[in-house]
């Protein structure tokens, strides 16, 4: 058995007794520990670093909700749990889980309330003209690609990115809002201590931790259950070779110190299954500003592969998982403007041939790709990728140029999606599908709703979201 499952029965003398604790303190921590602690559980959290914080507190603070919410509403937008839910299952890839996607969308506007009550302000006002987290403090956006084909044909659009009431980054506030509201409970939080082992009763069930604080081991015994929130695995180079090779090539892994697949390592090793290991998210915000929607991305053989107009996660992913990221935005002078994240022009040409081969694209191949395109253009007209008519205008005022986003020199920001195999509580399951007994987990530790397609705000909407409802199932109530 791995050295980080240990005999409960070797314990002498427990150093202390909780009924849930929780292991690490992002946002799906910070949830569980106030759904646990405000439910009457005497609730610990370990958390690895000097405070709260974690990933989270690195995000730009967008949390995916509809259904109706009250900001929604406040703002002028029509949703329904249902049209959610159709946009989520369309779009989170290829196998999502639809209980959980379900039962997400069905809560999603009783969520948004409970964040209200911790108190995270939102500003009832919509700000429209970016994907993610907007500059200005408004509090509804886009975050996805729900105006994009096909999904705007398979759902009915709605903006569900709720952001914090700040300037630019809304990750940093969140965090502390609910940190805050964990310091104001019942909670208790050990701070630089890391949990290194699980006891483990012969019959599988999770009694209680390790926890080190300064290389000083305390035996914790846990009554009801063991919450993992200790976040994804994208800084560990070992596991992401294993599992998600591609995501080293990328230039930003958006993490926090304590994203190394710890918590992952732990379930697994008390018997828990992990699911879509190879899911990640990878962000690619080369038409940020929007303007940019109306160049034409081509991969290495001058061919169009996406909608420019969609979210530019799926720019990212597309670009990289299915054209080993070798792509680049092609734009003319009327539509020409500097990209808010990175902008480098890999050629410039007088005409699409000579642009061809300063990039060194296939002989013909971008003069055909953008003759198609234009023809249709000049009528407003998209039908290879049905962009939006908003966003479709011939490209004919040269010179041209072209945005290098290739991996070597683009903006590829990444985070890992897969992680233990949980059920709509929470509870760590085995690869039967058993749960075990007294393990739960939440967050980016978890396979949760995205696994493969991602729309901004899904992490901390359903790291929150499960967060407590694990905390709920291993409270027992």
């Amino acid at each position: 058995m791995s050295k980080i499952i240990r005999d409960p029965n070797e314990v002498a003398s427990w150093h202390e007794e909780v009924d849930v604790l929780v292991v690490g303190l992002g946002a799906a921590g910070a949830a569980a520990s106030l759904e646990a602690s405000h439910g009457g559980a005497r609730t610990l959290v370990l958390e690895r670093a000097g405070g709260g914080g974690g990933t989270s507190a690195m995000s730009g603070g967008v949390i995916y909700l509809g259904g109706g919410t009250a900001l929604q509403t406040a703002c002028g937008f029509e949703d329904s749990a249902e049209e959610m839910f159709k946009y989520l299952m369309a779009s989170c890839g290829d196998s999502p889980d639809e209980a959980k996607t379900r039962l997400y969308c069905e809560g999603s506007v009783a969520h948004y309330d409970w964040l209200v009550a911790q108190r995270v302000p939102f500003k009832q006002t919509y700000y429209h003209g970016c994907s993610g987290e907007p500059p200005t403090d408004d509090g509804l956006v886009w975050s996805g690609a729900e105006r994009v084909h096909p999904f705007c044909e398979i759902a009915k659009p709605a903006p569900r990115g709720h952001v914090p009431q700040i300037e630019q980054q809304g990750g940093p506030l969140l965090m502390k809002v609910l940190c805050e509201a964990v310091d104001r409970s019942p909670a208790r939080l050990a701070a630089n201590t890391r949990c290194t082992a699980l006891y483990q009763e012969p019959d599988g069930h999770v009694v209680g931790v390790v926890a080190e604080t300064f290389g000083e081991e305390r035996s914790i015994r846990v009554r009801g259950g063991v919450v993992i929130t200790t976040g994804g695995f994208v800084l560990n180079d070992e596991m992401l070779e294993h599992h998600a090779p591609l995501a080293r090539r990328c230039a930003a892994r958006v993490a926090a110190d304590g994203d190394d697949g710890s918590g992952i390592r732990l379930g697994v090793a008390a018997g828990g299954a992990t699911l879509h290991m190879d899911a990640i998210s990878i962000s690619l915000p080369i038409t940020q500003p929007w303007g940019l929607k109306r160049g034409v991305m081509v991969n290495a053989q001058g061919q169009r592969f996406v909608p420019e107009d969609t979210y530019y996660g799926r720019l990212g992913e597309r670009a990289l998982l299915r054209n080993d990221g070798r792509a680049w935005l092609i734009v003319d002078d009327e539509i020409f403007e500097k990209p808010e994240y990175f902008g480098e022009v890999a050629g410039v040409g007088e005409s699409f041939g000579e642009l061809e081969s300063e990039l060194a694209l296939p002989a013909g191949s971008l003069e055909a790709t953008m003759a198609v395109y234009n023809r249709h253009a000049e009528r407003g007209e998209d039908p290879v990728f049905r962009k939006n008519p908003e966003y479709i205008q011939p490209l004919n005022k040269p010179p041209y140029g072209a945005f290098d986003c290739t991996t070597e020199k683009g903006l590829y920001a990444v985070f890992t999606l897969g992680g233990l195999r949980t059920d709509v509580d929470g509870r760590v399951l085995d690869p039967v599908g058993d749960p075990i007994p007294g393990l739960f987990g939440a967050g980016r530790s978890t396979s949760g709703l995205a696994v493969g397609g991602y729309s901004s705000g899904l992490s901390l909407g359903d790291g929150t979201f499960f967060g407590r409802r694990a905390a709920r199932a291993a409270a027992n109530f």
